[in-house]
């Protein structure tokens, strides 16, 4: 089997290629002083806002945040995965691809997945069929036709039938017990997670008596299926478990299909179940989505941000929706780049998009859309919702709660116009607000609640279930995103450093990731920017790095590498600070009044041991 595409020859196909000849072949650009620019390809926009910079060979979107390098361009464009794009464009320049040897762990890993997506596409015809055939299927096209469904958008979706009974999907994928393939095609149920084997080495469906819904990848591909019971089984909404294909933290029900819909998405509205999904393109609204039995995630929010520049986030307006609405709020605080925008929907107690929808149509839908509550509207309103905001202690207190979230906001207008508004509300004055930032501890989300077992994805879910692979703001994250944005733009900056590591020993992902910047730019002192962009593509580090790449603006014009090397010593030094500031806060919290004396000059003699240290240094 053939092995991963080599990093050299992706490094030496990026160093051949143009980009502005590569993007210009398919979407017409114009020169616009060192620069060209075109109306966006990857949303709807009447004023170009998509640059490429020939010297630094990436585009960016300012409107949606697309950006990237030769390669991610053509992943986007034509919808194709990176081996693909890097065919395409190999073949352009004359080039054979070149690829590594795979260890025998990973061509085994490779093995199993390349095996899953077959599998999976057969269950998932084997339950279109059912939905068709099978004579127990009457109450599960009863239940679809009761929530207004044609046949025309279950054929879109892909709807199925899994029926009654312990082992027809085995039956009809692994054939006669006796046959050659029998076990072989057992293990890749097992793998894809369509069947289960208890602990007597049994064996049985997954999914049974379920209206299915499948799963699909960006390409189309399903990689899992959700299943609705139609009896009185337990849970209510069945997921397929994680898999080599299928991680749930990452993929969005309904975004392939919203993708292929014939319109150009200008925003996307995240609701909280297949149904809703479903019954929104029913009723000519097909730019609807839904996560899949997590809380929405930052890897969510990035996915969306590039097809589009603005995310509705649809909820019950309960108390439990609103503090999903409230997670969904601390993940997509760190995504606001300029250009991009969110609003939160609320519904009235006991409705949902789909009873909306059918009962009021689709216009009335769109207007409860188009005039959803803004961002920091509703981070002002929720925060606010129990104070006295005609008194300064109110409004004190409203400042000293939304600043550390609003530190989370990328730096740019959008965030600068933040601040105004919650100067508005608090009566402070801009700069100030910015200064007290600073002194304000680094905001943590509450941690999600613990579940029992597998989370399952409920139509109308009450309680958020645990966010999966987002990566929590950490107090490093400023300093670290303003130095990895020098060196992305200006790689050259690594040689500014002394050969001493200041950032070793800080057990923090934000700067060990700064880390293994420095050391492949060390080690490989040619690269630039669309190198960078190439070594990173398709990881959570790559979207950053797509989202630090439209920010060339906010960096100095001169004296880029000595203020990264202060930067970098900061972030050294920011350990030791932040032990001197609890020192400090110890010494002012109330239980150190009832310390004994003993104790106390422990403390305070603790504290002087790291000052006189410091101080010799």
């Amino acid at each position: 089997m053939a092995g991963r595409i080599a990093q050299t020859f992706i490094d030496d196909l990026l160093d051949r290629l143009d980009i502005v000849d590569v993007i210009d072949r398919r979407v017409k650009l114009k020169k616009s002083g060192k620069n060209y620019s075109a109306r966006c390809p990857f949303h709807d926009e009447k004023t170009p806002s998509f640059s490429v910079n020939p010297d630094k060979q990436f585009y960016y979107c300012f409107g949606c945040g697309a950006g990237g390098n030769a390669i991610g361009f053509v992943m986007d464009y034509e919808n194709i995965d990176f081996p693909q794009a890097v065919e395409t464009l190999a073949s352009h320049a004359g080039l054979q691809v070149v690829r590594e040897q795979l260890t025998q762990h990973e061509q085994q890993r490779e093995e199993k997945r390349s095996g899953l997506y077959p599998i999976l596409e057969q269950a998932s015809r084997f339950f279109q069929s059912q939905l068709r055939r099978h004579p127990a299927a009457g109450q599960a096209v009863a239940y679809l036709k009761g929530r207004g469904l044609t046949g025309v958008i279950a054929q879109r979706y892909g709807l199925g039938f899994a029926p009654p009974g312990w082992d027809n999907l085995i039956s009809a994928l692994a054939g006669p017990e006796d046959s050659d393939e029998y076990e072989e095609q057992l293990q890749l149920l097992l793998q894809a997670g369509l069947i289960i084997e208890n602990d007597q080495g049994r064996r049985y469906d997954r999914f049974r008596n379920r209206i299915v819904y499948p799963i699909r990848d960006q390409r189309g591909r399903v990689i899992a299926f959700g299943g609705r019971v139609l009896g009185d089984d337990k849970p209510k909404y069945l997921n397929s478990p994680e898999t080599d294909v299928f991680h749930k933290g990452r993929e969005l029900y309904g975004l392939f299909e919203a993708r292929k819909s014939g319109r150009d998405l200008n925003k996307l509205v995240v609701v909280e179940g297949y149904m809703d999904v479903i019954a929104l393109a029913q009723h000519d609204i097909p730019f609807a989505t839904a996560t899949l039995g997590t809380a929405t995630s930052e890897q969510h929010l990035d996915r969306i941000y590039r097809i589009c520049p603005e995310v509705v986030f649809c909820f019950d307006g309960d108390e439990a929706g609103r503090k999903a609405a409230f997670r969904a709020l601390e993940a997509t605080l760190p995504t606001l780049t300029d250009g991009r925008e969110a609003r939160f929907l609320f519904l009235p107690e006991g409705e949902d998009p789909d009873t909306i929808v059918r009962g009021m149509g689709t216009d009335h839908f769109l207007n409860l859309i188009d005039h959803g509550t803004p961002m920091e509207e509703f981070l002002f309103d929720t925060l606010g919702q129990d104070l006295d905001l005609t008194a300064p202690a109110g409004r004190a207190r409203l400042a000293q709660a939304a600043l550390p979230m609003m530190a989370l906001i990328p730096p740019g207008i959008y965030k600068q116009l933040v601040f105004q508004a919650l100067a508005e509300r608090t009566g402070m004055a801009v700069g100030d607000l910015k200064t007290l930032v600073d002194t304000l501890p680094v905001y943590q989300p509450a941690p999600p609640p613990i579940t029992g077992g597998e989370p399952e994805l409920q139509p109308r879910q009450r309680e958020p279930l645990p966010v999966v692979e987002t990566k929590k703001p950490t107090a490093f994250r400023n300093l670290t995103e303003s130095a990895i944005r020098m060196l992305l733009h200006h790689p050259e900056s690594v040689r500014s450093l002394s050969d001493s590591d200041p950032l070793h020993g800080i057990d923090d992902p934000d700067v060990m990731f700064l880390r293994e910047i420095i050391a492949l730019l060390q080690k490989r002192p040619d690269s630039n920017t669309a190198t960078l962009l190439g070594y990173w593509h398709g990881t959570p580090q790559g979207e950053l790095l797509n989202r630090l790449s439209g920010q060339e603006n906010l960096l100095p014009k001169d004296g880029v590498g000595s203020e990264f090397s202060d930067l970098v010593r900061h972030l050294g030094q920011l350990p030791e600070r932040q032990d001197q500031a609890a020192q400090v806060d110890k010494m002012k919290d109330p239980y150190y009044a009832d310390l004994s004396e003993d104790e106390k000059l422990k403390i305070k003699l603790d504290f002087q041991r790291r000052l006189q240290l410091k101080a010799r240094k």
